[in-house]
């Protein structure tokens, strides 16, 4: 995956808002996931995979399907990016 930036957590954030909180660290790093094999093939092939992106969560999510964003102080929105933060970190962490 390519490096995560602040406007791919908020993305990623704001789509996890509407999922059911029980399957949203499986969808945050089914996202992570993704956006990782869209780097490998941008990588290999030198364009965009056609469903998944170039690699960012922000393309992997694409546009036009995210909410308004929220104001921090939103406890729902607030864990949803404190639970992406996460994921991310646990990604980077040696196993």
């Amino acid at each position: 995956m390519r490096p995560a930036t602040f406007i791919d957590v908020t993305h990623a954030a704001r789509l996890l808002m509407a999922v059911p909180r029980v399957a949203r660290g499986e969808v945050c790093d089914g996202l992570i996931a993704q956006a990782g094999h869209a780097d490998k093939y941008r990588k290999r092939f030198g364009r965009a995979h056609a469903r998944l992106g170039t690699g960012t969560l922000s393309s992997r999510i694409g546009p036009g399907v995210l909410p308004t964003e929220p104001v921090f102080c939103d406890r729902l929105y607030a864990r949803c990016l404190a639970l992406v933060f996460e994921r991310l970190a646990r990604r980077d962490q040696p196993r």
